[in-house]
């Protein structure tokens, strides 16, 4: 009888993340070497059986394993020579099919008409009866006893035993409990098989490498817990939940056996710092600013906290693109910026900025705007929906509108058969104060050149007219983004985008949506398409790198995508600058561009855009260049 007594300890461990992997692999298994005196011939008469065919061969001692399998196995068949080497390598066969003890027998038994009678004696294993299980917590017996059970009832085989337990540590492994290893397995006398499992509990948890950055900022980002099961996979997203705080260049862990308990592990989170406060000058293109150079100043991990403060200032040329709608100007802008993103718990995020805007509009045409304003948007992450957040943004802003070349206005009224009387309506501005929940979702698979996933969003935004309550207005806005892979680095993207004034007949003019421009439809100047209460857009592009620059390892090449689309829209309701300058409302548009994604900032554009509709009086059968910085409007 084989008795199985295998102490599995001092597994091997295999560390996975950042070039370590631990895994533990168990090998249970035996052999015994027949040999020739294993064998006992018992022969009738002195002629050499080696001479003789077999004329049957009879397989004794096997009950629960049939005789037809241990034939098939063999070698030496029914009505051939038989042969002694041959024999010996057959009942090796049979012993490592694992069902035997190593006493086994083969005796030929001569015949009378000179054949031979070949009869195979064996000794089965003791029977597996049951099992029992120990250790385990994070994985259930009856998930384990799914790899077990088909031992039961059959003689106990080492091959068989040892699949098990490589199943069963697959199991644990697959589920990310890679510290799990099988301590020990025995069977009693009556044919259980007993398992202790160890799954690899955690001591404590370590943190070194953090100089600025406060230990509490660390813990909070590390959902894993001392006295919990070490778990791979929930340790890989504290990872990359710490290395986005962007305080960190670099983040690793390492896994050590704890000297105060060898079943226990210490993990040490290894952190290295970047430097995170930065002072930046630059310059552009925008199609919307001109040429424009900014200043600002910034800190990622603002007094170690993690926090995000920024202050920059921009001044710009003014538009970019000859647009006679638009008072062509010096435009400036500052803003300032917190960020906190653990606002109250740990599933809250508050973005703060206040910022100055003092530039030819956009809305208003020759009109000069500034804006003054308080924004603050809390966003919370849905438990129960990771990909799911809600929004709330609240603040209030003051714009301010005046003239910016009243002859050409009054001759364009004229010209329209419009009263000049209603300049007044288009100039009107106000203080409001905004309040605007909403919701998104976001299952990309990258946030910098995603390939795969949905972005999906919608806000409402109710705006109190503060010094008029006639102007207030409230206004629904939705954007819907799928990405699809192809290739290895391409991807193709659809686009639905919308809005709608929900009420407020008095809404300002300076509150319109509009369309045209990098932002929205490409192709056309800034509110080229038109400005209006309401509208809709789609866009499908494809983005690919520039073959032969993506393999150069450079990270602004690795970043750069060439760029194939189709964007098409339409505005509604349209304003009094739409009909002073003859805006087609409607349009589609075809072209190519170069986008890089920057993270913090969004894509960066350049685009050519071809009008495949009439593009109006004041657009341009062949296109334009757009510039833009950041992602479409709305």
């Amino acid at each position: 009888m084989l008795n199985l007594k295998f102490i599995y300890k001092n597994l091997i461990v295999f560390f996975m993340l950042f070039g370590m992997i631990l895994s533990p692999n168990i090998v249970y298994s035996a052999e015994h070497d027949i040999n020739d005196n294993d064998i006992d011939f018992t022969e009738e008469n002195s002629s050499d059986v080696n001479t003789a065919y077999i004329n049957d061969i009879e397989i004794l001692g096997s009950n629960i394993i049939k005789p037809e399998f241990i034939l098939s196995k063999m070698t030496l068949k029914k009505g051939e020579l038989y042969d002694k080497t041959i024999m010996q390598q057959d009942l090796k066969t049979i012993y490592k099919l694992g069902y035997f003890t190593e006493k086994m027998k083969a005796i030929p038994v001569k015949n009378s008409n000179g054949t031979i009678s070949l009869k195979i004696i064996l000794e089965e294993n003791i029977p597996v009866t049951d099992f029992t299980i120990e250790g385990n917590t994070v994985v259930s017996s009856s998930e384990i006893l799914r790899y077990l059970l088909p031992l039961k009832g059959k003689p106990q085989n080492i091959t068989a035993i040892n699949q098990a337990m490589e199943q069963i540590n697959q199991c644990y492994y697959d589920k990310g409990y890679i510290l799990s290893k099988i301590d020990s397995i025995y069977d009693d006398p009556d044919g259980a098989l007993n398992l202790s499992i160890m799954e690899g509990k955690i001591n404590k948890i370590m943190i070194t490498g953090n100089e600025k950055t406060k230990d509490y900022i660390v813990e909070r980002n590390i959902m894993t817990e001392p006295g919990t099961v070490y778990n791979e996979n929930q340790m890989k997203q504290d990872l990359v939940r710490l290395y986005s705080t962007q305080a960190f260049k670099d983040v690793n862990r390492s896994i050590e056996p704890s000297e105060e308990d060898p079943d226990k592990f210490n993990v040490t989170i290894e952190l290295k710092e970047q430097r995170t406060a930065a002072v930046s000058i630059g310059g552009g293109l925008d199609s919307a600013t001109g040429v424009f150079g900014s200043v600002g100043i910034s800190d990622n991990n603002f007094r170690g906290r993690n926090q995000r403060v920024s202050l920059t200032g921009m001044v710009g040329s003014g538009v970019l693109m000859s647009d006679s709608s638009i008072k062509n100007s010096i435009n400036y802008q500052a803003e300032l910026s917190f960020f906190e993103p653990h606002f109250l718990n740990s599933d809250n995020s508050l973005m703060s900025k206040i910022y100055y805007r003092d530039l030819g509009s956009y809305q208003i045409p020759l009109a000069m705007e500034r804006r003054i304003g308080l924004e603050n948007t809390i966003a919370h992450r849905l438990k129960a929906n990771p990909k799911l957040s809600t929004t709330f943004t609240f603040g209030g802003e003051y714009i301010d509108l005046r003239e910016g070349d009243s002859k050409q206005i009054a001759s364009l009224y004229r010209s329209h058969n419009i009263s000049i009387a209603n300049r007044a309506k288009e100039l009107e501005g106000g203080f409001f104060l905004k309040l605007a929940p909403g919701i998104s979702y976001d299952s990309r698979d990258s946030a910098v050149n995603p390939r795969n996933g949905t972005l999906a969003s919608i806000r409402y935004e109710e705006n109190f007219g503060l010094d008029g309550f006639g102007k207030t207005n409230g206004r629904l806005i939705g954007m819907a983004k799928r990405y699809y892979p192809i290739a290895k680095k391409s991807s193709f993207t659809l686009t639905g985008r919308g809005g709608l004034r929900i009420h407020g007949e008095n809404m300002p003019e300076v509150m319109a949506f509009r369309l045209g421009g990098p932002y929205t439809i490409r192709g056309y100047k800034v509110n080229g398409v038109g400005t209006g209460t309401s509208f809709i857009m789609g866009s499908a592009e494809l983005a690919t790198p520039i073959p032969f620059l993506d393999r150069l390892k450079v990270n602004f090449l690795q970043n750069l995508r060439l760029t194939f689309w189709l964007d098409a829209g339409t505005v509604f309701n349209p304003t009094v600058a739409s009909i002073l300058y003859d805006r087609p409302l409607r349009a589609i548009t075809a072209g190519v561009g170069l986008k890089i994604n920057m993270p913090g900032v969004g894509p960066l554009s350049i685009d050519y855009g071809l009008p495949l509709t009439n593009p109006g009086p004041n657009g341009s059968k062949h296109g334009y260049f757009t510039f833009g910085a950041g992602d479409m409007m709305y």
